[in-house]
């Protein structure tokens, strides 16, 4: 059975300072892409408001500027998939068996309370598909509720970027929230690696998250051992 990913990614281009600049982190998504290409995945890139995604500048500076990266922005065609992305409404979840919520810190401001992307996770998640996030893509996590009103990650095992490496990050007086302490009062059992920075991915069922840019591999390598296993 060929298996399809969703993958989702911000449009916002800055912080609340206009002056500085956010938006995908080029690398969680490629990092991912590569892992689902290589196992026949068919994908494709939802955004809140659909169109354009930016990408963050630091993703695009060594040493997060990989041969994964690299071989993306030297790519036309799957850079043209960046500057048209669906929005919600385009997309019916029966036809996606995982969703794949990407980071940069753009997506604190347009995940969350974007009610198109938290009825598709719904959706997927009841009919027995993996629900994913790597690094700030939790953020999107946050306010999805499932048909009963509970929240999808209250009492379930996450993780995601914490406020440690916000802070070591040099960002923690610039973003909206703390996301890891959003997280924990949504009830979710949040759990990080013992160094920041480092990969760590935590599988409770069909969630999967993966905390930092170099945990996507590992997060998508997850995912498709779950899908191998449905």
């Amino acid at each position: 059975m060929n298996r399809h990913i969703l993958h989702v990614a911000t449009n916002i281009s800055h912080f609340a300072n206009s002056a500085h600049q956010t938006g995908l982190w080029l690398s969680e998504l490629t990092h991912a892409w590569d892992v689902f290409a290589a196992n026949g995945y068919e994908q494709r890139i939802v955004s809140p408001k659909g169109g354009k995604v930016p990408l963050d500048p630091r993703a695009l500076k060594w040493p997060m500027r990989d041969a994964s990266a690299r071989a993306w922005l030297a790519d036309p065609a799957k850079m043209a998939l960046l500057s048209s992305t669906d929005c919600p409404a385009d997309i019916n979840p029966d036809d996606y068996d995982a969703i794949y919520f990407t980071g940069g810190h753009g997506v604190m401001w347009d995940f969350p309370d974007n009610v198109g992307l938290q009825a598709i996770t719904r959706a997927l998640w009841e009919k027995g598909g993996v629900v994913s996030a790597v690094c700030h893509g939790y953020c999107g996590l946050l306010n999805t509720r499932l048909a009963d009103g509970s929240l999808l990650v209250s009492g379930r095992k996450v993780t995601g970027f914490s406020w440690t490496e916000e802070r070591l990050a040099g960002v923690a007086d610039e973003i909206p929230y703390n996301a890891e302490a959003r997280m924990k009062a949504r009830g979710a059992i949040y759990d990080k690696a013992l160094l920041p920075f480092m990969s760590h991915v935590v599988a409770d069922g069909r969630l999967v998250t993966g905390q930092n840019p170099l945990s996507a591999r590992a997060t998508a390598r997850k995912v498709v051992s779950l899908l191998n296993a449905i």
